[in-house]
C-alpha cells in the first residue's frame, strides 16, 4: 500500500489549484504544472514545485493527477510525454465515451489508468462535503486510496469500468438540474404574489428532503420492474401538472417545465401505465427519441 508517495497536478485552474493544495496539506510532495505559470505561485509558496514542462512535471512522481478542460486537452497534453510505468488518474469531466477511448490509448503506452469524476465546489475539495467517484484498475485505487482520500472523505471505487465515473457524473447532473430548475419555477411562482426566494427556500428545502426519502422504495420498484401506486397514480400526478402549467400561464411564468414534464407523463399513460406509481416513468426515460 502506498501511503505517501509524491504527487504531480497537471492543470492549475480553479479545480487544480485545489487538489493541488489539498495534496500539500496532506504532506504529499507536490509538482504542478500549468501552461500560465503565474497560477502556481500561491501553491509554490506553499512548497509545491513548478515544473519547467508537463514531461519535468510527470517524471517528479509515480502518480499523476490531470484536471484540465476536456479530454481534448488532456489528450493534447500527455500525448508527447512518455508515461509508461506511471499511475494516471484523470479528473477531467467527459462522457463514457471519452473516458473508454483514453483507457484504451492508455492501455497501449503501458499507463495505468484511472477515471474519476469529482462531485463538489473547488472549496470543498478536502473537506467531508466532497465526493470524488473513480473507475478503472481496482488495483490502482487500491494503491493510491490513502493518496485520493485526502481529496474527498467520501472516495468511491465504482469498478473496472473507466466510464463508469463518467456516467454517475452526468446521471447526477441531471439530477442536481433537474431539483434547481423545480426551485426555481417554484420561486417563479410565488414571485409573482410578492413572495421572496428566501421565504420560499425553507418550505422547497422540506420538501425536497421529504422527496429524498421516497428513493429507496422507487429504486427498488425500477429494480423489480413493477410499480405499485402505493400512495398516487401517474393519472393522477398528471392532474397535479395541468395545475402548474395553468398556474404558471396565468401568472405570467414560463410553462416550458411543467409542459415537458406532463409531455412524459402523457407518454407513460399512453403506454398503458395510468394506474401505475410515479416510478413507471422510468419506462419513458429508457427509451431512445421517437421510439
Amino acid at each position: 500500500m502506498i501511503t505517501n508517495p509524491p504527487v504531480t497536478v497537471l492543470g492549475l485552474g480553479l479545480m487544480g489549484q485545489a487538489l493541488a493544495g489539498t495534496f500539500l496539506r496532506a504532506g504529499h510532495p507536490t509538482t504542478v504544472w500549468n501552461r500560465t505559470a503565474s497560477k502556481a505561485e500561491h501553491l509554490v509558496a506553499q512548497g509545491a514545485t513548478l515544473a519547467g514542462s508537463p514531461a519535468e512535471a510527470v517524471a517528479a512522481s509515480p502518480l499523476v493527477v490531470v484536471c484540465v478542460s476536456d479530454y481534448a486537452a488532456v489528450h493534447e497534453l500527455l500525448d508527447p510525454l512518455v508515461l509508461d510505468g506511471k499511475v494516471v488518474v484523470n479528473l477531467t469531466s467527459g462522457t463514457t465515451q471519452t473516458a473508454r477511448e483514453t483507457a484504451a490509448w492508455a492501455a497501449q503506452r503501458g499507463v495505468t489508468y484511472l477515471d474519476g469524476a469529482i462531485m463538489a465546489i473547488p472549496q470543498a475539495i478536502g473537506t467531508a462535503d466532497a465526493v470524488v467517484l473513480y473507475s478503472g484498475p481496482r488495483s490502482a485505487f487500491d494503491s493510491y486510496e490513502p493518496v485520493l482520500k485526502s481529496l474527498a472523505a467520501a472516495t468511491t471505487y465504482l469498478g473496472d469500468d473507466h466510464g463508469l465515473s463518467s456516467l454517475y457524473d452526468v446521471a447526477l447532473l441531471g439530477l442536481m438540474w433537474s431539483v434547481l430548475n423545480g426551485f426555481l419555477q417554484g420561486a417563479a411562482l410565488v414571485g409573482a404574489a410578492g413572495v421572496d426566494a428566501s421565504v420560499f427556500e425553507p418550505f422547497a428545502r422540506n420538501l425536497i428532503g421529504t422527496v429524498g426519502d421516497w428513493l429507496p422504495p422507487y429504486a427498488k420498484q425500477i429494480d423489480d420492474g413493477t410499480y405499485p401506486a402505493y400512495d398516487s397514480t401517474i393519472d393522477t400526478h398528471l392532474g397535479a401538472m395541468d395545475h402548474l402549467i395553468d398556474e404558471s400561464e396565468s401568472l405570467g411564468v414560463n410553462p416550458d417545465l411543467p409542459r415537458l414534464i406532463k409531455a412524459v407523463a402523457d407518454r407513460a399513460v399512453a403506454a398503458g401505465h395510468g394506474g401505475h406509481g410515479y416510478a413507471a416513468m422510468i419506462e419513458q426515460f429508457r427509451k431512445s427519441p421517437g421510439e
